[in-house]
């Protein structure tokens, strides 16, 4: 960052926090007004009280000072002045120059327009998923290659049915090949939320029933990629090749969309789209669940 910008950021991250600190009433944090105020807001050295900082280091970053201050004093400079979820991100760029980490959230409700995606795939088998990988969203062509509207709802987890379900994972061709790359793939995303019991309970239900993703699970393998190739032996069809990729679709949320699409070219990829060509599959909901072993 050059000096003139590093100057303009400064003056702006100070003059956001003295307004952020002048619009709150001290009643509004439990503060008794008092008669010898003479500007409006908050006292610097009461936001320090409230935030748990140091004074003088809340002084030096309202004042603009060059210095480097963690996530945490961020987060309780935040929480003292009240800001909301815009704001304590503008309070990051400009402090830090980077947005804070989405705090982890291992489930939600699927958005309307989401769902509607969804309903426009008729032919490629999509599904969406959140930071547990807990399905809440599917469509028919994804329901022919993974089986969630004959699953419970607790049981709709795409890591579970992997490694507990011996006949999805048998479907999936190569699939001695394929388990060490979906393991490590979830490794990324349980290192957002290690802390919830939710994914804790997962985790420790998988390597009981699994041998396999126990010993994955050991090798601490980590890998970004949500994307490639996959065959399945699909009844009535045959095998059939996707590539399939994953796109956020709410980054907040933490959920995604996994999308798969038949490979051209392929004899039996067309016949697995001509299938639901003009059918209009509609798409399912799941409802909220929590993870129960069988």
């Amino acid at each position: 960052m050059t000096a003139s910008r590093l100057s303009r950021t400064r003056s702006e991250l100070s003059e956001f926090l003295r307004r952020k600190r002048a619009a709150i009433r001290p009643e509004e944090v439990g503060l008794p007004i008092g008669t010898r105020r003479r500007t409006p807001g908050l006292r610097r050295e009461e936001v320090a009280t409230l935030a748990g900082v140091g004074l003088s280091w809340y002084t030096w970053l309202e004042q603009g000072r060059e210095i480097s201050v963690s996530s945490a004093f961020l987060d309780n400079v935040a929480r003292a002045l009240k800001m909301d979820g815009d704001e304590r991100k503008h309070l990051y760029l400009l402090a830090q120059q980077r947005p804070p980490s989405a705090p982890a959230k291992t489930w939600c409700v699927l958005p309307p327009l989401v769902r509607r995606l969804l309903e426009d795939l008729p032919v490629r088998p999509s599904f969406v998923m959140n930071l547990r990988w807990d399905v809440i969203g599917w469509n028919a062509a994804a329901d022919r290659v993974f089986g969630f509207d004959a699953r419970p709802a607790e049981h709709r987890n795409m890591l579970w049915m992997y490694f507990s379900d011996d006949r999805l994972s048998g479907r999936v061709e190569n699939w001695p090949h394929q388990a060490p790359q979906i393991v490590a793939s979830f490794r990324r995303d349980f290192a957002q939320a290690v802390e919830r019991p939710d994914m804790q309970e997962l985790v420790e239900r998988l390597q009981s029933v699994s041998s396999q993703f126990r010993h994955l699970w050991a090798d601490h393998r980590v890998n970004g990629s949500c994307e490639g190739q996959r065959s399945f032996n699909i009844e009535a069809v045959g095998r059939v090749t996707f590539s399939h990729s994953t796109f956020v679709v709410d980054q907040d949320r933490h959920l995604r969309l996994v999308f798969y699409a038949a490979v051209e070219g392929d004899l039996m990829s067309a016949q697995f789209e001509q299938v639901f060509l003009g059918e209009g599959a509609n798409a399912h909901t799941a409802p909220k669940m929590r993870f129960i072993a069988s």
